[in-house]
């Protein structure tokens, strides 16, 4: 296939075009390079994917830009979509929230705009876990409901998945919603908890810690958060037969529209997540333990059962392998 990737630049974008490229697809990948975080990361995934795979191409290109995203569709006449552009960040939501109408909705507009007129085969997009936001149910299945977020980054997701049914309904285009449950693994996010707590730990500095370590997340191996992906990429989402309007299902729908869980299934306290870090690099942090952030949620927990069913989703790493892989390329990477 030929498939668009955009955020190919980014943590879940770069493992998803490779994952593509070494089966033998055609990936073309965009991305804005922005300076949310060290650009030059972004670009050393870049220089990975094209070192490695003739069968990529890549374009600086941001999701607002309208006439450049239409004539990409036209010219590349891609089969399906991958979306994972955004602005990601919940904390950082609180302080910019209009980057997030920029990239989340505008963009997003403008990948359901382009799939439509260019008859994509199925666009598979990056919600997230956040959209659960004051469910304090668990483990958070998709049935739920998700009217109450906490961060305007929660709400641009939640648009995201509305906005994706919209078009499933007008114009049949499949679409399919990934609620990803905080991924991490090599060439990670520096402005998530492994990275920073990594860095801190190795350095010798303070590292805050938020909630006295008491969350409770539920980490996702990138390994299995691009299982979860290319699995339902190669389902697209079709109309579901069972589907009442008298009491509906929150995910499915009579059109060709899909939102699953990506998770592992199996939360870990946070301070248990930083004792494994202790473990592998053979040293111990200094926190400051402080309460819990505005836009927070205290815990996640994923019920993957969906996903299982409609694909035989199954996650595989756990967390004390995932960390020292991750720490393994990031002694490595920095030398």
């Amino acid at each position: 296939m030929k498939v668009l990737v955009t955020g190919a630049a980014g943590f879940i974008g770069m493992h998803v075009s490779a994952f593509l490229l070494a089966r033998g697809d055609t990936v073309v990948g965009i991305d804005n390079i922005n300076d949310y975080y060290d650009p030059k990361l972004k670009q050393d995934r870049l220089s990975y994917l094209q070192n490695n795979f003739d069968n990529f191409s890549f374009h600086k290109m941001d999701l607002c830009e309208t006439e450049s995203i239409s004539a990409l569709f036209a010219k590349e006449q891609f089969q399906r979509v991958v979306n994972l552009a955004a602005q990601a960040g919940v904390r950082y939501s609180i302080e910019n929230p209009r980057s997030y109408v920029d990239s989340n909705i505008v963009g997003f507009l403008n990948i359901l705009e382009s799939c439509k007129n260019h008859q994509i085969e199925h666009l598979v997009y990056a919600s997230s876990s956040s959209v659960y936001g004051a469910n304090e149910s668990s483990p958070f299945s998709v049935q739920e409901s998700v009217e109450h977020p906490l961060s305007m980054y929660a709400a641009t997701k939640k648009a995201n998945e509305l906005m994706a049914h919209t078009y499933s309904a007008l114009h049949q285009l499949p679409t399919t919603g990934l609620r990803f449950f905080t991924a991490y693994g090599p060439w990670g996010r520096p402005d998530m908890a492994l990275f920073k707590f990594t860095k801190a730990i190795l350095s010798g500095e303070t590292m805050q810690v938020f909630n006295y370590g008491k969350h409770r997340r539920d980490f996702t191996y990138i390994d299995d958060i691009v299982k979860g992906i290319i699995l339902t990429l190669d389902n697209p989402a079709t109309p579901d037969p069972e589907w009442n309007g008298e009491s509906p299902s929150s995910a499915t729908s009579r059109y060709p529209w899909r939102v699953y869980n990506i998770g592992n299934s199996k939360p870990v306290e946070l301070m248990d997540y930083i004792h494994e870090i202790e473990k592998k690099l053979g040293k111990q942090a200094n926190m400051e333990l402080l309460p819990l952030q505005p836009g927070d949620v205290p815990n996640t927990y994923s019920d993957v059962s969906e996903l299982a069913k409609d694909t035989g989703y199954k996650p595989e790493v756990d967390v004390a392998e995932g960390i020292s892989r991750f720490i393994d390329w990031y002694l490595e990477y920095y030398q």
